[in-house]
């Protein structure tokens, strides 16, 4: 039995959905998860803790979240040391098109170069819009590009694409590849 972190960024909600559902496969593999949102760490936090380590984050303006970019390239070192997977939650892959899921790729490529950490595994995860929880401009800006992807529009009501099959295949694929 690994304790596996499972660390996360989050904005509007659908990566810490993400992160639950992990811990929840993993905690069924046999395993002991530790959920933490990377901005909530415990002042007694450390990495090393750990046996193996999932991080997840959100793709919003083609970007991951900064806190999540910064605390993955300070800590790529004990990252690297350790087996570790990271998902990526994109709209992009959403779409529905080999193009899309070439951006959510390419996000992630992006993020991996940038901090450093060469994970054992990695996924894109089709995301959410969650049009309840937009401001007025983001919920119009939301909706355009829905608009433009041929995506839902109606803002009355919120969207989930993630497949959660894939989601519990990549993690029971990690949890195993930890015995």
């Amino acid at each position: 039995m690994a304790r596996v972190l499972v660390l996360y960024g989050s904005t509007e909600g659908q990566a810490a959905t993400v992160a639950e559902r992990v811990a929840e496969v993993l905690e069924t593999s046999g395993h002991d998860p530790a959920v933490v949102h990377i901005r909530h760490r415990p002042e007694s936090f450390d990495l090393m803790d750990y046996d193996a380590v999932v991080v997840g984050a959100s793709v919003h303006m083609g970007k991951h979240q900064k806190y999540v970019r910064k605390y993955v390239k300070a800590h790529a070192d004990e990252l690297n040391r350790l087996p570790s997977a990271f998902f990526s939650v994109s709209l992009a892959a959403a779409e529905g098109s080999e193009e899309g899921w070439e951006h959510a790729r390419e996000y992630v490529s992006e993020f991996l170069s940038e901090t450093g950490w060469n994970p054992d595994e990695t996924a894109v995860v089709p995301g959410a819009l969650k049009y309840s929880q937009y401001g007025t401009l983001k919920r119009f800006v939301m909706k355009q590009i829905a608009k433009r992807m041929g995506g839902d529009t109606d803002t009355a009501h919120d969207y989930e694409y993630t497949d959660w099959n894939e989601v519990e295949g990549f993690t029971a694929d990690f949890a195993e590849s930890l015995t």
